[in-house]
């Protein structure tokens, strides 16, 4: 059973105690891609052991220092990395990145650079990562709102998105994502051409590529930016490198632009410790765990793939298969009896697996084009074992109740339910 921290409950108030199954925030369940010693990885790593390690040079004695302020060596790693040359033969250098506390400042740095409190705008696509919304509204921007074509599979609606800024001067950002948070699709490449080469618009498209390892190889548009100045790719080491808790984010841009983000941010926003394990997480030994790790994620994202829908009033899948969770629909009755997509249904699946069998997914029913839907996490193979078990559990057993809510949909009590819990973020 989950634990919930505090009064009165919170839906962010779901924490891992040692038993539960944590499929909502879409972290890497198999660990860091560090190459650890195996007693090493079940625990903390003594202080003689990090600095003393092959693979870990945490320069313990060096803490009383500030860190570099401008990740030199870093940069360099992250630039060998995303240079594929697969779209263009240009080459990213350290002058192309921004890097910092996650994805999360790049956004934040971005608004502040390029859009004035009270009178500019940013451009979103729901259903996509609630922070765009959340960083504009910190920083007095309005968010103006282009919705995902769901007759294309949450695709960009690239006209309605052209037609947006000819008519509207006054957004300087648009925000998209891809694979796309929480439609796991990736973007097309065109399409992001087509609103880059806007005849009229002079604002930067931002393009969100936090899951972009889990897309086929060479999917990464980074090295993109030194053909298109108007473009700024964000990724993070949270998601496939498994390190969400080191807290690093990079964008890369044109050297004009990240010359501007790099002016504006802190002088020592990355620390010691998380731009060494950073730095580290690029050597050659570390990088095979990475990718090691995603192999295993993808193994274990077809089998939701073909089991779930084994499962009664487990509906379709909607968006793609190109990170390491899926959005699946979840039904009033079974498809074989006309079932529909249900938000009331998808709650009580939700609340059923997080507080009586320890299993957390995330519901995002209240989404634009998301009714009924849950986004699970792909786990390790023990993980999907119980998802698995769980939920064809709970939806075999029928006759599932939100909490002894009225059976009715739409009443006061179960919409702000699902309001809330569809207000978590990430």
């Amino acid at each position: 059973m989950c634990t919930r921290v505090g009064a009165p409950f919170k839906f962010s108030d779901y924490t891992d105690n040692g038993t539960n199954i944590l499929l909502d925030a879409n972290e890497n369940a198999y660990g860091p891609s560090l190459d650890l010693p195996v007693a090493e990885k079940q625990t903390l790593p003594t202080p003689n052991a990090l600095a003393d390690s092959q693979s870990l040079r945490v320069d313990l004695l060096g803490l009383n220092r500030y860190p570099d302020p401008h990740q030199a060596e870093l940069k360099n790693r992250l630039c060998n990395f995303r240079n594929t040359h697969s779209h263009t033969s240009k080459a990213l250098t350290p002058e192309n990145l921004f890097v910092g506390v996650g994805s999360d400042e790049a956004i934040d740095t971005l608004l502040r650079c390029f859009c004035t409190p009270g009178r500019d705008k940013i451009l979103t696509c729901p259903p996509t990562y609630g922070m765009y919304a959340v960083s504009a509204q910190v920083n007095d921007v309005e968010v103006v709102k282009v919705p995902l074509d769901t007759k294309r599979a949450f695709q960009l609606d690239v006209e309605a998105i052209r037609f947006a800024l000819s008519t509207d001067s006054s957004i300087k950002l648009v925000y998209v994502c891809s694979p796309g948070n929480p439609t796991a699709n990736l973007l097309s490449k065109s399409d992001i051409q087509h609103v880059l080469e806007h005849p009229t618009w002079n604002g930067v498209v931002v393009l969100d590529e936090a899951y972009i390892d889990f897309s086929p190889d060479s999917a990464s548009l980074a090295e993109w930016v030194t053909e298109w100045p108007n473009l700024v790719v964000m990724q993070t080491l949270s998601k496939a490198f498994g390190l969400a808790g080191i807290r690093l984010g990079a964008a890369f841009g044109s050297v004009e632009v990240m010359r501007l983000l790099n002016n504006v941010k802190a002088p020592y926003n990355v620390s010691s410790p998380t731009s060494a394990l950073a730095t580290t997480a690029f050597q050659p030994q570390n990088l095979t765990v990475m990718r090691s790790n995603r192999a295993k994620i993808l193994r274990q994202r077809e089998r939701m793939l073909r089991e779930l829908p084994k499962i009664n009033r487990i509906g379709s899948f909607l968006g793609g298969t190109d990170a390491n969770f899926l959005l699946v629909e979840i039904l009033d009755k079974p498809k074989d009896q006309g079932g529909r997509p249900s938000n009331r249904s998808a709650m009580a699946l939700y609340e059923g697996l997080a507080e009586t069998r320890g299993v957390v997914v995330r519901f995002r029913g209240k989404e634009f084009g998301c009714e009924g839907c849950l986004r699970i996490t792909v786990g390790t193979s023990e993980e999907v074992d119980r998802l698995l078990k769980e939920t064809r559990s709970i939806l075999q057993e029928g006759g599932m109740r939100c909490n002894g809510l009225p059976a009715e949909n739409g009443s006061k009590k179960e919409v702000k339910r699902e309001n809330e819990a569809n207000a978590v973020l990430a």
